[in-house]
């Protein structure tokens, strides 16, 4: 059974009945995790509680560490069954589905699952363990990670139809000096959809991957190339921990068919 609390803020009362605790035991068990820590994780009101910087930390932190132990026992269930699953993640406008049709046709035995992967944390998946092998683009932390490139790929600029560079056919990046780039923002937004609603609303604008922005037209938003924007790279990472003989094959077939 989960014991883990999923809200962010608002009261504890959503998630002591979520776990079936009694309120105060609850409380109790959070104020002795604060004086184990030492530090707050929890800023209190007669009417709401909010994560302290810190507590969100830990919530980020946690929700790895739970990912990670998910996928040991998924993994170790498969093994009992005599299962045999690859989980493929891939970043968004990135395809693996002609990669999985090839794999399942030459090794029918195996399942093969599919995972989409948020941007801002495209290898955190396969380092908890969701997934075996990533279709990644641009950055990410490649640390003992077995990266094979496969290409590249463009961004864009998105902004508003009411921008004022919108009218342009194409940019600099010069252009962009002093412009709010939600890339770089520390609030992560929960979908690409949200992102662009945000972007819609006049709250900054993206630069986003050519294959994103094929996916995503809309009236309101323009897209615009710029002319002396690096491109990102593609590549397929698996974790240095797990190249079994299986994921070594489907690594292999990957990088032929994506590189074709």
């Amino acid at each position: 059974m989960s014991t883990r609390p999923r809200t962010a803020s608002g009261s504890l009362a959503g998630s002591r009945t979520k776990l079936y605790i009694a309120q105060p035991v609850l409380s109790r068990q959070i104020r002795s995790l604060e004086r184990d820590l030492g530090c707050d994780l929890f800023v209190r009101t007669t009417r709401s509680v909010q994560l302290t910087p810190a507590g969100e930390q830990l919530r980020q932190e946690a929700r790895g560490v739970f990912a990670s132990v998910d996928s040991a026992v998924r993994r170790v269930h498969e093994i009992d069954r005599g299962v045999q699953r690859i989980v493929v993640g891939f970043a968004s406008g990135l395809h693996v589905s002609e990669v999985v049709l090839a794999f399942a046709a030459k090794y029918p035995e195996i399942e093969v699952d599919v995972l989409s992967l948020n941007w801002w944390e495209q290898d955190a998946p396969l380092r908890d363990g969701r997934a075996d092998v990533g279709y990644l683009r641009g950055a990410f932390d490649r640390t003992e990670m077995h990266i094979v490139p496969i290409g590249s790929e463009q961004r864009v600029a998105c902004m508003p139809v009411t921008h004022r560079l919108a009218e342009r056919e194409t940019l600099v990046l010069a252009d962009l000096d002093g412009e709010t780039v939600m890339n770089s923002l520390p609030r992560r937004m929960a979908s690409l959809e949200e992102k662009f609603e945000a972007i819609a609303s006049g709250q900054g604008i993206a630069l986003v991957p050519e294959t994103v922005a094929g996916m995503y037209p809309r009236a309101d938003l323009v897209y615009l190339p710029i002319l002396d924007n690096d491109p990102d790279e593609t590549c397929l990472a698996v974790p240095m921990n797990r190249r079994t003989e299986r994921l070594l094959d489907f690594l292999d077939l990957a990088t032929t068919t994506l590189r074709a």
